[in-house]
């Protein structure tokens, strides 16, 4: 029986997050100490199988409550549906022939939920894997996160960018361009310019998160989307900042200055608080790591950090005081880009 397991891995925003949805430009790191599993193999009918994040009994009413607000109504299985149902139509629009053997799947993942490490778009990415590798189907890799980002936004409505997507396909350390004159037009999808950058030059990093500060990304981005299209001069000026702050990143990088890279990372975070209302526990994860020398900015959307720090020294500082406050900390593996 043919049996296919791919993953995908969490990822870190490290510079010009949120300003991929809004042709900005961003810098991103895979996070390989977490993942998605999706496993396929084939069956006598198509069957997308629960995994332990998609409940359906609970010990109290609380606990239904609580399950909800983590995982949404349907969990990682609404991933799953999403993201055959569009593969499908892509292979349609194509013109691509797919056999008629059926197929049961089916998810896992350790990837923690709603803090801003990319959990949701990490399921799409190893589910297209597997279906890919069961069809034969070769997508282009520049096309793959925009099929992804269409199974979230058009299938389900979720309000996101291509950042996410684009380094959980690629891997490693990318650079992404998304400026309205880089875009081109794909098999029908809006792709924009992915340039790799050897993880080798990256500074000492670490990630710290909270559990207890998740919230889903369509919550924090649908204000400020709203703004963006309203024209506000404050958050459209940002967005063009924020781009601007991945360029000098990667310029940091290539350069070694891990210095003017520290302060970038820092300034990230100062611009986003400049336009967005920020949960208080949050801010306060960023001000502990300030605190201790460090840098520090929002990994994604919130509930999770990530930044530099000088030495072995400062980072046991760094996990005392963030661990004081319920975090935990990490120092990210980064592997090097699939490509």
């Amino acid at each position: 029986m043919l049996l296919i397991r791919k993953q995908a891995f969490a990822r870190a925003g490290l510079m010009g997050n949120p300003s991929d949805g809004y042709h900005g430009k961003t810098l991103s790191i895979i996070v390989r100490d977490f993942h998605a599993q999706v496993t396929l193999y084939e069956w006598d009918q198509v069957e997308v199988v629960w995994s332990q994040n998609d409940q359906s009994r609970f010990d109290s009413i609380d606990d239904l409550v609580r399950d909800v607000r983590l995982h949404g109504y349907y969990g990682g299985v609404r991933l799953v549906k999403a993201t055959i149902k569009r593969f499908a139509e892509y292979c349609h629009e194509q013109g691509l022939t797919l056999h008629d053997r059926n197929f049961a799947v089916r998810y896992q993942s350790d990837i923690p939920m709603q803090v801003g490490l990319a959990g949701s778009s990490a399921i799409i990415v190893a589910t297209l894997r597997c279906l890919m590798e069961f069809y034969g189907v070769d997508i282009p890799l520049r096309v793959q996160p925009s099929l992804v980002l269409s199974v979230e936004h058009d299938e389900l409505g979720i309000a996101a960018g291509l950042q996410d997507r684009v380094i959980q396909v690629y891997e490693g350390l990318v650079y992404m361009d998304f400026a309205e004159d880089r875009i081109e037009a794909i098999h029908g999808l809006r792709c924009g310019v992915y340039e790799p950058v050897d993880p080798a030059l990256l500074p000492p990093l670490y990630i710290a998160y909270d559990a207890k500060a998740s919230e889903p990304t369509e919550v924090v981005h649908s204000n400020l989307r709203a703004r963006f299209h309203q024209g506000e001069p404050a958050v459209v000026e940002a967005m063009s900042a924020f781009a601007g702050l991945a360029t000098q990143a990667r310029d940091a990088l290539l350069c070694g200055d891990r210095e003017r890279l520290r302060r970038l990372i820092d300034r990230n975070f100062d611009l986003r608080r400049s336009i967005c209302p920020l949960p208080k526990g949050q801010v306060r994860m960023v001000e502990h790591a300030r605190a201790c020398g460090a840098s520090a900015k929002f990994a994604g959307s919130g509930g999770a950090i990530i930044g530099t720090y000088a030495d072995e020294a400062s980072y046991e500082r760094l996990t005392t005081a963030l661990g004081e406050i319920g975090c935990r900390v990490f120092k990210p593996t980064v592997q090097a880009t699939r490509c």
